[in-house]
């Protein structure tokens, strides 16, 4: 089963951190990619920029328009995530555990089954 483990970050939490903290988590991530590595349950990972460097597309009466900027005012936005195979749901939250954002306090890692996943060569 392949599931995607979401990392949601919020800038006033992690802006509370200590630079020590921050270092840490991201540290972490470097741990947890080589322990899903090992055990073959890693499929890929992405990271993303913050949402001041976004821009959204929306066709409206066949003509695009483009907006600067995150596409909504929240106080948390998708960071970056990592996506598995594992035997099971149980295993993925396992996984999701393991992920250093999850023990920062106010933050989470949301595990959410694949669907379908495609590549340019299928």
């Amino acid at each position: 089963m392949k599931f995607m483990l979401i990392m949601h970050n919020n800038p006033q939490i992690w802006d509370a951190l200590t630079e020590e903290e921050r270092n840490e988590v991201m540290s972490g991530q470097g741990s947890f990619m080589e322990t899903i590595k090992r055990s073959g349950e890693m499929i890929s990972t992405t990271a993303l920029a913050d949402p001041s460097q976004s821009a959204v597309v929306r066709v409206r009466g066949g003509v695009p328009a483009v907006t600067d900027g995150p596409y909504l005012e929240a106080k948390e936005y998708l960071g970056g995530y990592y996506l598995v195979e594992c035997d099971s749901r149980e295993r993925a939250l396992e996984l999701a555990a393991l992920i250093p954002d999850a023990g920062v306090e106010g933050l989470g890692i949301e595990v959410r089954p694949v669907l379908f996943a495609g590549t340019a060569d299928d």
